[in-house]
């Protein structure tokens, strides 16, 4: 099989994961890496690929078939805007932009060129969250009426020794919640009302430790979500879900949807219903589903090989996903303030 050369631009820590995912792929290669931080030449050497300290100089000399861009926030737009250029696919890790109004830009040039963008939120391309969605979209849980999102966890003291993560934006809200909220979205529907709280009681930074919002969806269900990187417990995806080994597994849940036939907790695929009448004196059943486990982003690096070589047809989360994610996520602050 010939793989499909893949460039990456940034080499911090989850330009890590996407590398030792390449590695690892039948049907992709690590094509390049570029980023002007000292310590990317490193990186690449590591990887055996060439190191760029501009990745436009990489794009015209490698000429990749896609590229992954993990940089800092702000500049996934103009690095995506560069490739998009170019004609080149992009998989642009979350969230798609800064702000809401360069994620509009990165829409409106994706609609214009017709290149292919990847939004990198990776929990819809696990199988817990795709059989979550299969069971709502066939009316297993009737109409939803209630969800809640919980992403409660404590951060050592010494990540907070990098400066951005003590002020406004490097908080649980935009590097935490915005996955939750990408899930509710995938499974519940748009967004269209948000009210909030945040606190930084705990550290007395600049940046929120704790929020809670109210969500209304386009479907009249309500949701509840609540983040905290402050807190010991065991209530986050990352721990329930086991994606990830770095973080030690437990048995417990951390997402509920309710509606007016059954509810289903995630991620054990908890299937809550009446047998026979609805009533609250009646017996309810529990129908529980197993899926084979399965690496969120090997699956998320084979979608993006399938939408560059033009076997896929449209991205599991585009360019207009990212925008309504964030614009939901940045609703949480600015209700908040």
């Amino acid at each position: 099989m010939v793989r499909t050369p893949i460039a990456l631009v940034g080499a911090g820590v989850i330009a890590r994961t996407h590398i030792d995912r390449l590695a690892h792929s039948d049907g992709a290669v690590l094509a390049a890496i570029a980023d002007p931080a000292p310590g990317a030449r490193a990186v690449a050497e590591a990887a055996g690929v060439p190191c760029f300290a501009d990745h436009r100089e990489m794009l015209e000399r490698v000429r990749p078939a896609g590229v992954i861009v993990a940089t800092p926030n702000a500049l996934h737009v103009p690095v995506a805007l560069d490739c998009l250029a170019r004609s080149i696919p992009v998989l642009v890790e979350k969230p798609v932009a800064d702000t809401v109004e360069d994620a509009r830009r990165l829409v409106e040039a994706q609609a214009a060129s017709g290149v292919p963008v990847l939004v990198g939120h990776h929990r819809r391309h696990n199988p817990i969250v795709q059989r979550a969605r299969a069971l709502v979209q066939e009316g297993r849980l009737g109409r939803l009426v209630a969800v809640h999102a919980q992403a409660t966890f404590l951060k050592p003291d010494a990540y907070f020794d990098v400066a951005w993560r003590r002020e406004p934006g490097g908080g649980p809200v935009l590097i935490n919640l915005i996955h939750d909220i990408d899930l509710l979205r995938f499974l519940a529907g748009e967004v269209e009302d948000v009210i909030s709280a945040t606190s930084s009681a705990v550290r007395g930074f600049a940046v929120e430790d704790t929020a809670a919002a109210v969500l209304r969806f386009a479907g009249g269900a309500l949701g509840t979500v609540l983040a905290s990187d402050a807190a010991v417990s065991p209530w986050c995806w990352d721990f329930c879900a086991g994606e990830q080994p770095q973080y030690p597994r437990q048995a417990v849940q951390s997402h509920y949807l309710s509606g007016t036939e059954g509810s289903l907790s995630l991620p054990d695929l908890a299937l809550w219903r009446y047998a026979g009448e609805r009533s609250w004196h009646a017996e309810m059943t529990l129908e529980q589903t197993v899926v084979h486990a399965a690496d969120p982003y090997t699956r998320q690096l084979a979608h993006f090989r399938a939408l560059i070589e033009g076997d896929a047809a449209e991205p599991l989360c585009s360019a207009e996903d990212g925008l309504r994610t964030l614009a939901a996520t940045r609703a949480v602050l600015a209700a908040a303030a």
